[in-house]
């Protein structure tokens, strides 16, 4: 990434305070830029700013335009990441619509009201559903399973049509996976490499939910960040979506063997009932990313778990203080 696409330019980071969020601004604020988060912090932690210096903070709700005029004013660069998980939508799924989806197209016309030059829409995997093909490219059927896979798909066809309807600039990039320092364990927001690792780190099995022959294409936060960014700084990339992904299929109890066997190989784990509306295979097409945008993810699960690991026992030198209730079950 050229420092030179970002220094000086006021960028605007929805969703800024959470887990790739809060990455994509301590990138942004290295490479010289004006950065401007916008962030309710129903899941998102003003901590995860603490690195990335003199970043101005703009609390409130993407679908509240009051909040997004304060927001964007001059702005000529949005990264749009605030959103609700796929969990919550299982049991929440008005909100998850409400968020996802509404509070997407008001962060697309209040780039357009104030003349904002591109809009970087950060999507998700999951508005493929289960792989048909693979590895799936952008061209692969979408058949989200979840009200959250489909609120993402919204989001993409609003910015799209943005596009073609207002002339704004946009581009679609769908991370696959991503894990690394600072992704949630607590809550619906919990992810299943953070579980694990407190399951495992309490000298608990790590719970696997259905065959755990499921698979995934995990990416490690600074290759999913360094693809945002590449896809904000191309300006042939426009109008478009782009997988940002290792490119690499990992199944569920892989996974669970490798930290095992990093924190603890007596631990086997203990399986479970499926979970509703699991998708069975993800698998990524890099290929124009690649060709596009020159984007690469460099760490492998071995080499990414390994650096997690090490971020996780110093942040968090007492494991046991992790547990409460259930939230170190996989999800």
């Amino acid at each position: 990434m050229s420092r030179a696409a970002f220094a000086g330019r006021t960028v605007v980071v929805t969703g800024g305070a959470g887990f790739i969020g809060s990455h994509l601004v301590d990138a942004l604020a290295a490479a010289g830029a004006r950065v401007r988060v916008l962030d309710d912090f129903s899941s998102g932690r003003r901590e995860n700013l603490a690195g990335a210096g003199d970043v101005e903070v703009v609390e409130g709700d993407v679908c509240d335009d009051r909040v997004l005029d304060r927001a964007l004013g001059g702005a000529g660069l949005v990264m749009h990441l605030a959103t609700r998980c796929v969990r919550l939508s299982l049991s929440d799924p008005e909100d998850v619509h409400r968020v996802n989806s509404h509070g997407t197209l008001r962060v697309l016309m209040a780039a357009r009201r104030h003349g904002v030059r591109r809009v970087v829409y950060v999507s998700s995997s999951e508005v493929y559903g289960s792989g048909v093909r693979v590895p799936m490219a952008e061209d692969h059927p979408l058949e989200p399973t979840t009200i959250y896979g489909a609120s993402k798909l919204a989001g993409e066809l609003y910015a799209q049509a943005a596009t073609r309807s207002f002339g704004l600039e946009t581009l679609v990039v769908r991370p696959f996976n991503t894990y690394g320092p600072r992704a949630h364990f607590e809550g619906v927001y919990g992810e299943v490499i953070p579980r694990f690792t407190v399951r495992l780190l309490n000298g608990r099995r790590p719970v696997i939910f259905g065959d755990g022959l499921q698979t995934r294409d995990f990416t490690y936060v600074s290759d999913t960040v360094q693809g945002i960014l590449a896809a904000a700084a191309v300006p042939a990339a426009g109008g478009q979506a782009l997988n940002v992904a290792r490119g690499e299929e990992v199944t569920i109890r892989r996974l669970a063997e490798l930290l095992a066997k990093a924190i603890d190989p007596t631990l086997a784990p203990e399986f479970t009932e499926a979970r509703p509306a699991d998708v069975r295979r993800h698998w990524a097409d890099v290929g124009r990313a690649r060709a596009q945008l020159g984007f690469t993810a460099h760490v492998g699960i071995e080499e990414g778990l390994g650096r997690y690991l090490a971020w996780f026992r110093a942040a968090y030198p007492d494991p046991a203080a992790c547990l409460r209730d259930e939230v170190v079950r996989n999800w």
